[in-house]
Formats: structure tokens, sequence, C-alpha cells
């Protein structure tokens, strides 16, 4: 049997659509909750795929929240496994991070839904599936392309929205995972940033519904296409 650990920060940034795809390709999940359970305890290598889920804090924010460096270490080591990784968000931020790059304040909000740019190696990967589907951004932070890292997309206001490194391993700053159906979770438990920035929750649930059908469509395109590509890799070790 297959198995997914997912790394999780607030309880409704989970793996969304993701989750049903994952339990078709015959994969077990597990959720640790990082701000709680013991990082130190994990086994970084057990699982066939790590994911490293968002949250509403900054990879750079360990002195605030001690958690994060037992979480960055996690990151290190399955990194050095070499086996599959998915970073998505602040996971992102924490791969970039513990792959040398810097992760800082993007100096304003992305948060709305809004369609990528690929790059020519983006468009030849499998994110190449969005075409121009709007994603779901959420974040005010940005990681600098981990050397030896390839970019994948950007936005107007975000240049690093993407990166893979090799087959194995894929840091997304968007949630392509977002289940838009279930989009008032994130309205209530981010309302407050939401409040301050001025955005009106109503104006992202109108989008959220006017992309609900596309948006998953893609996603299933797109984390279809990537998990065939890790499988196949690791399939001759098999």
């Amino acid at each position: 049997m297959k198995t997914v650990l997912a790394i999780r920060h607030i309880h409704f940034e989970d793996l969304g659509t993701l989750e049903p795809l994952l339990r078709e390709r015959g994969y077990t999940v597990r959720y640790i909750d990082a701000p709680v359970d013991d990082l130190t305890a994990l086994d970084a290598q057990a699982p066939d795929l790590l994911v490293v889920l968002g949250g509403p804090i900054g990879a750079f924010d360990d002195e605030t929240y001690p958690f994060l460096g037992n979480e960055l270490d996690l990151v290190r080591r399955r990194l050095a496994s070499q086996r599959p990784l998915l970073g998505i968000c602040l996971g992102a931020q924490l791969m970039a991070r513990a792959l040398g790059a810097k992760v800082y304040p993007l100096g304003v909000k992305e948060i709305g839904f809004g369609p990528l740019t690929l790059t020519q190696e983006g468009s030849l990967s499998a994110l190449a599936a969005l075409k121009e589907t709007p994603v779901l951004h959420w974040h005010g932070d940005q990681f600098d392309i981990p050397s030896g890292a390839v970019r994948l997309a950007s936005t107007n206001v975000g240049a690093n929205q993407a990166f893979s490194l090799g087959e194995q391993v894929l840091g997304l700053q968007f949630h392509l995972e977002a289940d838009t159906s279930q989009i008032e979770r994130w309205l209530v438990g981010h309302a407050c940033e939401l409040g301050q920035t001025g955005i009106d929750p109503r104006s992202l649930r109108h989008h959220a519904r006017e992309v609900q059908e596309r948006l998953a469509l893609a996603s299933h395109a797109v984390f279809s296409g990537w998990l065939d590509a890790i499988e196949s890799a690791v399939e001759p070790s098999r």
C-alpha cells in the first residue's frame, strides 16, 4: 500500500481536491498537525509521498513558532532522501529555505483567483494542464528559486510561483489543491486577514463559484501528471 504523509498547519488548509485523487490511486493518507504533533519522531523517508501544506505563518518565523525548526529539519531530511516531496505555499517556502534560498515578505498580499504565466520549462511540465485556468493565490511571502531548481511559473505580483527539482520535488506558491466548494472555511478562517487587506469575501466567494469546475479539472490533470512522473521514476527500483 502506497502512503502519503501530509503535514498540516491549520485544519482547513488540507489536501483538498488532491486527497480523493490520491485515494483513487491507491494511497493511504495520514495527516500530521505540525503545531502540536512530534515532528522529530517522524521517519522522513518512510512515506511514498510527503506533502507539506500551507498556513498563515512565515517560513522564517521559527523564533515565534519553534515547531518550524523541527519541520524544516524534516523537510531537509526528506530532500536528502530524494524521495517525492510536494510543498504548497508555506510548504514550498520551507522547501526553498531548506535548499538555501531566501524567503521574504512580498510587500503586498496576493489573495484571490488569477492565472499563472508559465515559463518555457513550466509549459513542458505537468503545470501545462492549467493553461489559463485561474488558481487560488493566498500569500504575503515569496521564495527565491533554489540553486539547481527550475522556475516554472510567475504572476504579475509574484515572480516565483513554482519550482521543481528533478522529477521528485515540486514547490507551489499557489493553492492548486484548494477545494473551492469549501471556500467558506477559508473565508471564515482568514476573516481577519481579509479585513486587514480590504478584500471583500463576497467577491472571493463569487469567483470561487465561477472557477470551481475548471479549477477542479485542471488540478486533477496537473496532479495526475506529476504523480505519473514520480511513480514511473521509482518503478525501476521496486
